[in-house]
């Protein structure tokens, strides 16, 4: 299969899309490419212990998206959506293999530079953020949703209001709510 315009990476096709779904999967992917990569420098930073660049980030929710299945056609913001949730699924499977005990999961990272002035979470805060998203899932998986579209894609309050069907208004309670919650969970767990 040929690379569409250079900035999405040619991989073989994959036989679970039809050419018109992989094609209109390649545009979405190439149309929010550079959003993507900015996204994906954003989760970074908020983890440095991430081994991960933000290109390899991008790349590797592309893989799992374009191996996935999704069925066409398929709007721009439901494609964030997905990508949101794909590279949250990344960093956190990322934070476990560096917690991994064969890995030297105890180790902390340290930073040398007091200039950088950025709060350093570490692989375990991530993980705990995961395991508070999987019982708020069990309560309110729209909640979940509207998190990974904020956090990890980058959307604000309207286009979330937009992929969720739901009014701003709604959203903004949403969002207020869950951040709270999160507060007090992530709390607890330190």
């Amino acid at each position: 299969m040929a690379s569409n315009s250079g900035a999405s990476p040619a991989f073989a096709q994959d036989t679970r899309l039809s050419t018109p779904e992989r094609q209109m999967l390649d545009e979405l992917f190439r149309l929010n490419y550079e959003e993507l990569r900015g996204l994906a420098a954003s989760v970074r930073r908020l983890d440095a212990n991430a081994t991960l660049s933000p290109a390899t980030l991008v790349h590797e929710a592309w893989l799992k998206l374009a191996n996935s299945g999704i069925p066409a056609p398929l709007a721009q913001l439901h494609f964030k959506r997905l990508a949101a949730k794909v590279m949250r699924q990344i960093v956190t499977d990322a934070a476990r293999r560096r917690i991994a005990d064969k890995r030297g999961g105890a180790s902390v990272f340290i930073t040398l530079d007091d200039s950088l002035n950025v709060p350093v979470p570490c692989d375990r805060q991530i993980l705990a953020l995961e395991k508070a998203l999987a019982d708020l899932n069990e309560v309110n998986p729209r909640q979940v949703s509207l998190v990974e579209m904020r956090c990890f894609g980058g959307l604000d309050v309207a286009q979330a209001a937009e992929v969720l069907g739901l009014s701003k208004t709604q959203v903004g309670r949403d969002w207020r709510a869950v951040k709270a919650w999160l507060t007090v969970q992530l709390r607890a767990e330190a």
